[in-house]
């Protein structure tokens, strides 16, 4: 249009001029000049315009693309992880990642090593500079030590009295349980660090390269990892749920049982990638037969999807509330789980009442028991409670032995709630654990069902590699019981007589 109507209004002086014989011969040139330059100006900056849209555009349209193509592939590389893993194979990826890690945690502990031998060596030269500074102290010490003697003196003269030593076996008793009970309900602690500032954050800053390598793991862990695990349990948890739904609608046969048990194996293998589970089975050949039992030492409710990724059982535990209470509810629509609370005392006595009345049914699922009620830090097993050893003379124990220098996976529900727990497993490395089913344990004529119950823990303690305790798991909730505290009264009253 710019170029059409500069034409018009040459074409109009131009007829002007000739008509009215005002303008020359070189003013038409001069005239005819000046609009060439105008229209080849206009012509040129409507290229240059059009040039930069275009350019606009395929930026825009590069930037588009990309994120498409990111996005398509991502996903497709996720659908295949997922199938691989509902069908049980794995091409050895995940122990790629994990040798990979146990290297950078090896080179990290040297760092630490030996940035803690330098501060101890500039510790040391400081310590000597102020030696100089402390010998006019010394005689002070010694007159305390003088003080401290006479008085033990003067002690020694003094009547005996039975309280003198109470505070002395307080401070033992407390020394006692504080080492054997109570670290068990907290994370256990870890030889190096693992690059995580829940377990240790002492070495967070305690040089740049430990820096360094720290921010770029919480890159990978939290804008990465966690995304993609969150992507994941959202597919688990809708399958799990419309599996078990439609299977709550078949008639109960033996064709129900056998798509569940597989529709659960499937389920819970793609829910163990949303923790990035690598677990290794041992001694299969041992697991447990229909309407057997199974017991197992407890750490958290991921006990249950990595038994759950190798074998189908049927589940008896505490009723839970809120994402535990739907996943609860989900798998009971599909096969006969037991769910209780373990403070009324109606729903342990139905509890033991179905419990005799479903095993030793070959038509039944096996049943998975944690019979130390209670989630325990992995470095040791507690009381065993006897009620599923007073049902069944034959049991099958399973020791689960989680590797926490990849992940700590103890629940203490006390103090965290689920989700908040669950967002600790997935911004962790990977969770590694080994399981090893023992051979099936057979109840003695003449045992009782706590003596049972102590040996069959002993060796699940012994096979795993954990501290077999005799205290309660309960304890971490409540004071020690009353009979118990009578009961020691009892013992020292006998031998004070």
């Amino acid at each position: 249009m710019d170029y059409i109507f500069v034409a018009n209004i040459a074409d109009d002086d131009g007829g002007g001029g000739v008509g009215g014989g005002i303008n020359t011969n070189d003013d038409d040139n001069n005239v005819n000049i000046n609009l060439h330059t105008v229209m080849n100006n206009v012509i040129i900056n409507s290229n240059n315009n059009n040039n930069n849209n275009n350019e606009y555009d395929d930026g825009n349209f590069d930037q588009t693309t990309f994120m498409f193509n990111f996005l398509y592939y991502f996903f497709i590389g996720l659908l295949i992880s997922l199938i691989l893993a509902s069908l049980g194979i794995s091409v050895g990826f995940r122990k790629l990642y994990v040798k990979l890690l146990l290297k950078i945690f090896d080179f990290g502990k040297q760092r630490i090593e030996s940035e803690l031998i330098k501060n101890k060596k500039l510790t040391n030269q400081s310590i000597n500079e102020d030696d100089n500074d402390d010998v006019d102290d010394d005689d002070d010490d010694q007159q305390e030590q003088d003080t401290l003697i006479d008085n033990l003196m003067d002690y020694e003269k003094k009547d005996f009295h039975l309280d003198d030593i109470c505070l002395l076996i307080k401070n033992g008793i407390q020394a006692i349980v504080d080492d054997e009970v109570t670290k068990r309900f907290d994370t256990e602690e870890l030889p190096s660090w693992n690059l995580l500032t829940r377990t240790n954050k002492k070495y967070t800053h305690l040089s740049l390269r430990l820096t360094i390598l720290w921010g770029i793991g919480c890159i990978i862990r939290y804008f990465i990892l966690w995304p993609t695990r969150i992507i994941v349990t959202i597919i688990s948890v809708l399958f799990l749920i419309i599996c078990t739904g439609l299977i709550g609608c078949l008639p109960d046969s033996d064709f129900k049982r056998t798509i569940y048990c597989n529709a659960s194996l499937v389920c819970f293998r793609i829910i163990s990638r949303a923790f990035s589970g690598i677990i290794t089975f041992h001694d299969r050949h041992n697991m447990a037969k229909p309407g057997g039992i199974t017991v197992a030492n407890h750490t958290s409710p991921i006990d249950v999807a990595v038994l759950a990724c190798d074998n189908c059982y049927a589940l008896v535990g505490q009723k839970q509330g809120g994402f535990l209470g739907m996943l609860q509810g989900a798998l009971q629509r599909a096969s006969n789980h037991i769910w209780f609370d373990r403070f009324e005392i109606k729903d342990k006595q139905l509890v033991v009442k179905r419990l005799n009345m479903y095993i030793n049914d070959p038509k039944n699922l096996p049943i998975l028991i944690f019979p130390e009620g209670t989630c325990i830090n992995n470095s040791a097993v507690m009381m065993f409670k006897k009620g599923s050893f007073e049902i069944a003379n034959i049991v099958y124990p399973v020791a689960i032995k989680y590797d926490s220098r990849f992940g700590d996976p103890f629940w203490n529900s006390s103090k965290h709630g689920y989700m908040y727990y669950l967002m600790l497993m997935m911004t962790s490395w990977a969770i590694v654990c080994d399981v090893w089913y023992l051979p099936p344990m057979t109840k003695k004529p003449e045992e009782s069902a706590i003596d049972f119950a102590n040996r069959v823990k002993s060796e699940i303690a012994k096979r795993g590699g954990l501290v077999d305790l005799q205290w309660d798991g309960q304890l971490k909730r409540f004071n020690v019981k009353d009979e118990w505290r009578e009961k020691q009264r009892e013992e020292f009253s006998k031998k004070i007589k």
